[in-house]
């Protein structure tokens, strides 16, 4: 089977693009459309459109899949542990044999043993992590459950000479949590996931070549 010049090509640009890309673990998919809304009136007017109506005492935040919120990424967590262990035990044994009569052995006679024995142990252990992660981009909401909270997700995408930056958010965000600007705070939202992540040379300098995290895998020391 031969293959074409502009087919190796093709799929050596497909290869690098995807390779460009960093994987990611937020909710997906990382935007929605907006679903046509049947019980609009069909006929716009002057003022009234059917693609921006909303009810007279409704606001602008988001309700609906297609709308966009603003999520203000508040994350500083710090942990720490602290572990320490003590424990000691000492023995000691002391025999003799004064006199023998009767028994053979009697060469046993005035023989005496002695013998101690001690174990210490003492171990400890720590730990810490800090983590400070700030920023804001807005999202939009892929799915309305049953209950009426929102599945947002969303990715930023900033490009900046040879490399660029992926900044993604996804979580469950009750409607009651949102502000009148139709903004969230991170720490607001459920089963939430924030990444932020590169790609390009800067990135590629910092990450391990492959064959050696392949040798490394098998080193045993």
């Amino acid at each position: 089977m031969k293959l074409s010049l502009p087919f190796i090509i093709g799929l050596l640009t497909l290869l690098s693009g995807c390779a460009s890309v960093p994987p990611t673990n937020v909710h997906q998919p990382m935007t929605a459309r907006p679903q046509p809304r049947n019980d609009l009136a069909t006929n716009n007017g002057g003022i009234f459109m059917q693609t921006a109506s909303r009810p007279l005492f409704e606001d602008r935040r988001a309700r609906f899949v297609g709308d966009t919120i603003v999520v203000n990424i508040v994350e500083n967590t710090q942990a720490s542990i602290k572990g320490n262990t003590s424990a000691e035990k000492t023995g000691a044994i002391n025999a003799s044999v004064t006199a023998l009569a009767g028994v053979p052995g009697k060469s046993f006679q005035g023989l005496n043993a002695q013998t101690s024995s001690s174990n210490t142990f003492d171990g400890k252990g720590e730990s810490g992590s800090s983590n400070v992660f700030t920023g804001t981009m807005t999202a939009t909401v892929i799915e309305v459950l049953p209950n009426g909270n929102l599945l947002v997700s969303g990715e930023k995408q900033v490009a900046i000479g040879q490399g660029q930056e992926f900044v993604r958010v996804s979580g469950v965000v009750n409607p009651y949590m949102i502000t009148a600007a139709n903004a969230v705070n991170s720490s607001q939202m459920a089963d939430a996931r924030i990444e932020y992540k590169s790609s390009g040379i800067i990135n590629e300098a910092q990450v391990m070549g492959w064959l050696a995290r392949f040798f490394l895998t098998f080193i045993p020391f």
